[in-house]
């Protein structure tokens, strides 16, 4: 299933670039009403070549490479707007540096229409191409949480073209290793083992496609395989490395802010700016953590009825739908007690009764907390000042799953998704 993702990622951004370079050499073509000569074309081509590169990162950010969720009407409302945006930071390039040579208003405008219609045209083509090919039989054994859900998740991603069958014969095979009965109710299962069948693991494919690990395959043996203890000192220095280069200019323009958000709190209630929270951080240890105070009191996870009674301000209503109350985080990114990306850092009161009610809650503290991580982007029922057992222990599969996959590339996608997120949130 992991495979299949992947073949369609790059299949999707292959035929995007193919789109956007067809599209200029239309557009040159229809501005100038002639075959352009090789030398005006490969002008073009320079120019928009490093346009290009920021207009695929607008379609990353925008959620057009998250092939797990892509619906044709996501896809062209998706699209719509990430075409407004690349054609002002288009605008915004072309006529701020003078180095391209080149302010290309009508061919820009024509390119903007010829792209989007050609992007369009062809996702849409891909996107039924493969609902229709619906020609792989997949069968999945097991009556485990893994594989329960795979069964009501793969009908309603056909970005997959799989069909689940109830019996042999199939052409993949999904199954749960651990449950020992089901395997043995299908009738020549090691038969299917010399027929090229391909099998794979109920958790595996799980996590491929959830982004998530399955809590009630947990066990010592299963932390042991699956977290790595030991120092990735390439990986830990890179991080570093990112932490530094964008908290630091983040900071220092974020200043530009504080004044502002400091008069609306004063203004509003009288109270103090900033708020010091002790967090639980990597390996255990505690830190301080400073925010602007979005409610009206300091939260400490002392619950007594299960949820804080603290309100939260109307000033935090906006710095916390906008993300600007966790700016003064930043100084702990700088100093080393978070990172920008990893599982976020919780109250000491709440970690104590989550380790006693959640097994392996402990193991999210082998790393450093981030500002920002795998489990604010995907998980979409937070716990939200409150002992939300349940809620934590979701969240709590996808923090695992980070931190058995984290690497640099990981991050990378993590920074640009809360791009996403924040623009989502600040417009909604």
């Amino acid at each position: 299933m992991v495979t299949t993702l992947k073949k369609h990622f790059s299949v999707i951004v292959a035929c995007d670039a193919i789109s956007l370079y067809v599209a200029l050499y239309i557009s040159i073509f229809v501005r100038t009403m002639t075959l352009p000569e090789w030398w005006y074309v490969e002008r073009h081509l320079r120019s928009f070549s490093a346009i290009f590169v920021l207009w695929f990162l607008v379609f990353y950010v925008a959620g057009l490479y998250d092939i797990r969720s892509a619906l044709k009407e996501v896809i062209v409302k998706t699209l719509l707007h990430a075409q407004v945006v690349n054609s002002i930071l288009a605008v915004i390039v072309f006529y701020l540096v003078p180095s391209f040579g080149i302010a290309p208003k009508t061919t820009l405008f024509i390119d903007l229409i010829i792209s989007t219609c050609l992007l369009l045209s062809w996702r849409l083509y891909y996107y039924r191409s493969i609902v229709r090919n619906k020609g792989e039989d997949v069968l999945i054994i097991g009556n485990s949480f893994a594989t329960n859900e795979l069964r009501r998740i793969i009908p309603n991603l056909p970005i997959f073209g799989l069909k689940i069958v109830d019996k042999p014969p199939a052409s993949t095979v999904i199954l749960d290793l651990y449950d020992q009965l089901a395997l043995r109710s299908i009738p020549g299962l090691d038969m299917l083992m010399f027929s090229g069948t391909n099998f794979l693991k109920a958790q595996d494919v799980y996590e491929g496609i959830t982004g998530r690990v399955t809590l009630d395959t947990l066990s010592d043996a299963w932390v042991l395989e699956n977290i790595s203890l030991q120092p990735k000192l390439a990986y830990t220095t890179l991080k570093r490395v990112m932490d530094i280069v964008i908290a630091l200019p983040l900071f220092l323009i974020s200043l530009v802010l504080y004044p502002f958000v400091a008069v609306a709190i004063r203004l509003e209630d009288q109270g103090p700016i900033f708020i010091s929270q002790e967090r639980v951080g990597e390996n255990g240890r505690h830190f301080k953590m400073h925010k602007f105070r979005s409610m009206n009191g300091n939260d400490n996870g002392e619950y007594k009825e299960g949820s804080t009674t603290l309100r939260v301000t109307h000033v935090g209503t906006f710095l916390r739908k906008s993300r600007i109350d966790e700016l003064p985080q930043l100084v702990s990114v700088l100093v080393g007690n978070q990172s920008l990306v990893g599982p976020r850092p919780e109250l000491p009161a709440l970690v104590e009764r989550y380790c006693h009610e959640i097994a392996y809650y402990n193991v999210r503290h082998v790393i450093k907390p981030g500002m920002s991580g795998w489990a604010q982007i995907y998980h979409e029922d937070h716990p939200h000042h409150g002992t939300a057992v349940e809620q934590t222990r979701e969240k709590l599969s996808y923090d695992l799953y980070y931190i058995k996959n984290r690497s640099f590339v990981l991050d990378l996608k993590i920074a640009l998704k809360t791009i996403r997120v924040l623009l989502s949130r600040v417009g909604a």
